[in-house]
């Protein structure tokens, strides 16, 4: 097994862990299934699949502040949200979401995190210690 830890810094605080969930692409919270945590967006990267359990590592987010909150309060309330989330261009409005819903969450991550890590990783993400360590079989 491979492990490598990267420096980040907090949005929420938390640690948790799971596979890691990679988009590319913008995610709206509100594009996704609530009762299934599967990404419904036609044409998006991650169309089809499910982010529920998974340490999803986001671009961005799109979409106001009610859709992202109302999107990502539906998925969490039923148990079928991301565990934690890596936000690489973190945006007010996705920041907010991830404040209110306490999920933990990370942004300023070292630069090579991103074109290193891929789906279906192990991530445990440490964001009070700011810390995220990926493991690769």
């Amino acid at each position: 097994m491979i492990t490598k830890n990267f420096k980040c810094e907090a949005i929420a605080a938390g640690k948790a862990a799971g596979p890691a969930i990679v988009s590319n692409e913008a995610i709206c919270f509100y594009l996704v299934e609530p009762e299934s945590g599967v990404v419904i967006e036609q044409k998006h990267v991650l169309e089809g699949r499910s982010m529920s359990g998974h340490v999803l590592v986001a671009h961005a987010g799109k979409g106001s502040s009610v859709v992202q909150m109302d999107g990502l309060f539906k998925i969490a309330a039923r148990g079928k949200g991301p565990v934690a989330v890596v936000l690489r261009n973190p945006d007010p409005v996705f920041v907010s979401a991830l404040l209110v819903m306490e999920l933990p969450s990370v942004y300023n991550v070292e630069e090579d995190f991103y074109s290193y890590v891929q789906d279906g990783d192990m991530v445990t993400v440490d964001a009070g210690g700011g810390n995220i360590k990926v493991e690769r079989q």
